[in-house]
């Protein structure tokens, strides 16, 4: 299934799923409000409530031309949000391109940051630039989002604990990130102001087809108006996703919401790709992802 939050004609929000690639479905409106309003809410408590909407193959109320409602951020309000730094790729390269050399720890383990969990951004939302940033970036991503809680995960256990999957954009301040890295303690401000997710949550069980052991043949791209400029593969990932959950789950409790975010695939930023290849991010820019299975997020830079 694909989970979605959007927003109606009245203003007001609702989370539910898209049906037959054409409608919109409240889970609220169409339970007669035995589901919950939020996506959230739905995720705490999806085991119990996927029993419900087996029930509900065509509801009588609730249903919405996807045609006449706005797609936002699936899961506007996660619990928390790591980011891993997962392909090998991107780090050698972008590190090459800094005139430093790969990390042999790096090869030890799966490491992430905590990010700003906040300030989701949805499809066709405007990204602000920091008013002190001119090095501004994209990065193509994919994020699990936790459907189970549980400690001291192990990585076979992944699919039980992962509750789906989207497209992640962690845009990034290159100058603010480069200027903050040099105390020691990894990204921050960098990445504090915007993170996109979408357009819908794609449950484990509908990607198992492109599933190859412990990963997904997923081709993912990104391009800047229109100009094709990323291209990898989810199959390339070096930590798979029970890897990364088994890490983030090490003596820590995971809780359904949250989140846990790949690291950018090869070739997937500006900063690995080179100025050469393609500037900075500038106002009115529009930066698309797409991720076989997941769709296609867009995203414009907003007017200075």
């Amino acid at each position: 299934m694909k989970f979605i939050t959007f927003q109606k004609k009245d203003g007001s929000l609702a989370a539910g799923w898209i049906k037959e690639d054409s409608f919109a479905i409240d889970m609220h409106e169409a339970s007669g409000g035995l589901l919950p309003k939020t996506m959230l809410e739905f995720i705490e408590k999806n085991r119990d409530y996927m029993e419900m909407i087996k029930m509900l193959k065509n509801p009588a109320k609730g249903v919405y031309s996807l045609s006449e409602v706005d797609l936002k951020a699936p899961l506007p309000n996660p619990k928390s949000f790591r980011d891993f730094y997962a392909f090998e790729e991107h780090v050698k390269t972008a590190r090459e391109n800094r005139g430093l050399d790969m990390i042999p720890e790096w090869y030890e383990l799966p490491v992430f940051y905590y990010s700003n969990h906040q300030n989701m951004m949805g499809p066709n939302d405007d990204i602000p630039r920091p008013k002190n940033c001119k090095w501004l970036d994209y990065e193509l991503e994919i994020c699990a989002v936790i459907g189970k809680e549980g400690k001291n995960i192990t990585a076979e256990e992944d699919d039980d604990y992962i509750f789906g999957y989207c497209i992640l954009n962690d845009w990034s301040a290159r100058d603010i990130q480069r200027q903050e890295m040099r105390v020691g303690l990894g990204p921050a401000k960098g990445k504090d102001f915007a993170t996109s997710i979408g357009p819908y949550i794609v449950t484990v069980d509908e990607l198992q087809k492109y599933r190859v052991k412990n990963r997904y043949q997923l081709q993912m791209t990104a391009k800047v108006n229109g100009r094709l400029l990323s291209r990898g593969n989810a199959k390339d990932i070096y930590y798979s996703f029970g890897e990364m959950i088994e890490r983030a789950s090490e003596e820590v409790v995971l809780y359904p919401g949250d989140m846990i975010g790949s690291g950018t695939v090869g070739t997937g930023c500006i900063l690995e790709l080179g100025q050469d290849v393609h500037g900075w991010l500038q106002p009115e820019d529009e930066v698309e992802l797409e991720i076989t299975g997941l769709g296609s997020l867009k995203n414009k830079i907003s007017k200075e």
